[in-house]
């Protein structure tokens, strides 16, 4: 692997329960448990793994059918069951909805033609969160000296 192939975000506590997300271009994120002290209206880390998911889907299939029509609409929902079980905290039954129109005529036609091959060309080969989950990559993890 080359540093070419790695990415890297941080993660720091910034309070009870709350958090920031850094990626090596300066982008943040707050996220935290959703719970208490204005965290309500953050994002939970499962909250985010869906989003992941969605993100990196929608947009591998905006950039298939986007060459084509513009979309009227394009909203995908992410659902999936966060259950507890002898294998600990994990979520099952993940599954993503596309609800995607495209304008009349042409263009819209042969956007509306390739999305569900483009659909399924993410699922099954082009979207790196969702590929990830499925091959069920371990994750190590240490514990740096203080």
């Amino acid at each position: 692997m080359t540093d070419d192939n790695l990415r890297r975000v941080t993660v720091e506590r910034t309070g009870t329960g709350h958090f920031t997300a850094t990626n090596t271009r300066g982008g943040t994120i707050a996220f935290g448990t959703g719970s208490g002290s204005g965290g309500e209206d953050e994002f939970t880390p499962v909250e985010l793994l869906l989003a992941a998911i969605g993100g990196c889907t929608a947009a591998d299939v905006d950039v298939a059918t986007g060459r084509h029509a513009e979309p009227t609409r394009f909203t995908l929902t992410v659902t999936g069951d966060k259950i507890s079980d002898e294998l600990g905290n994990r979520m099952t039954g993940l599954a993503v909805t596309f609800s995607v129109a495209f304008p009349d005529g042409e263009p819209g036609d042969r956007a509306r033609a390739i999305l569900p091959r483009a659909v399924k060309t993410s699922h099954d080969r082009l979207c790196t969160v969702s590929r990830t989950i499925e091959a069920g990559t371990p994750v190590a993890v240490t514990v740096a000296d203080a």
